[in-house]
């Protein structure tokens, strides 16, 4: 027997409780990654049949900003036209709390100019004092896209980053009081430039924010070269605050020497019975991205085939 129909037998072994067979309305996107325009983004998920999208970044015409960040009219003019598209916004990524936090003391690659070095403290202080105005504007933000789950970071990476988990679970502990009551979700990301970066602190840091409104967004090639992320990271999530995951091209794409093994992973989520959506987060900034993102969602969607 194969290592392919071992797999195979054993996924069709599950309990039908658990399980939730693989399909295209499982799969998502993030829009600013498959498209150069809300258009373009939006033909790219009639393309492959996608009822779901993340949002992150808006194009405008010379520039982009984060969607929480745009006026009320500007938000909803969107959700209306994804809703009128047929795509569902099953999540806002944002950049909420992905700066050095005051007291923290990040081990810098290099020395810095005095003036830029006050400069930076300054803008990173204003930002931690302006945090709840911030993910109050995240929330509105998620709601009037019709979406209850919001990212958010740990911290710039200290030298030590579990000496700052104690303070990151206080600070993200009075975030997930406001998201308790506008009932949103809260996910952490593990993410190689922040605190929590590796699986096993993604883990750890849940055990120290008991909020049913925090969970996770795990995004297993955030930290490749620095872990196992499957399945030894995996198997260290707590699976019931598991509630999004990201796919980076290079961990997806054939022909990528970064290549993960996606048929095992969801082969893995769909024995835990794990219900949420997969999301492609491109990544790729050689100038192929958009055709990096169709590369990916061919191949993510060959894998749905595979085990639907």
């Amino acid at each position: 027997m194969t290592r392919r129909q071992l797999l195979a037998a054993a996924a069709a072994a599950l309990p039908l409780r658990a399980r939730m067979r693989w399909d295209k309305s499982r799969i998502s996107a993030i829009t600013d990654e498959i498209g150069n325009t809300t258009t373009e983004s939006i033909e790219f998920a009639h393309q492959y049949g996608l009822r779901n999208v993340e949002i992150r970044d808006r194009h405008l015409p010379d520039s982009r900003k984060e969607y929480f960040r745009l006026t009320e009219a500007e938000i909803k003019a969107d959700a209306l036209l994804f809703s009128k598209e047929g795509l569902k916004v099953t999540f806002v990524n944002t950049s909420l709390m992905k700066f050095t936090w005051p007291g923290m003391d990040p081990s810098r690659p290099r020395p810095q100019d005095p003036a830029v070095r006050d400069r930076q403290i300054a803008s990173e202080k204003a930002l931690f004092n302006a945090r709840m105005e911030d993910l109050n504007k995240a929330i509105r933000c998620a709601q009037w896209m019709g979406c209850d789950k919001v990212r958010v970071f740990t911290g710039t990476r200290q030298a030590d980053p579990k000496s700052a988990f104690a303070r990151v679970a206080e600070v993200l502990g009075e975030m997930a009081a406001v998201a308790e009551k506008e009932k949103v979700y809260l996910l952490i990301e593990n993410e190689g430039s922040q605190n929590v970066a590796l699986s096993a602190e993604l883990a750890e840091i849940m055990k120290l924010i008991p909020s049913k409104r925090v969970g996770m967004n795990w995004d297993p090639h955030n930290a490749y070269g620095k872990e196992t992320s499957f399945p030894d990271g995996y198997n260290l999530l707590p699976q019931s605050r598991l509630l999004n995951i990201q796919v980076k091209a290079k961990g997806v794409m054939p022909a990528s020497p970064e290549k993960e093994d996606w048929r095992a992973i969801m082969t893995a989520l769909d024995r835990d019975g794990y219900k949420e959506k997969l999301a492609l987060e491109t990544h790729i900034f050689d100038g192929t991205l958009i055709a990096a993102a169709h590369t990916s969602m061919d191949e993510i969607m060959r894998i749905v085939r595979e085990l639907g």
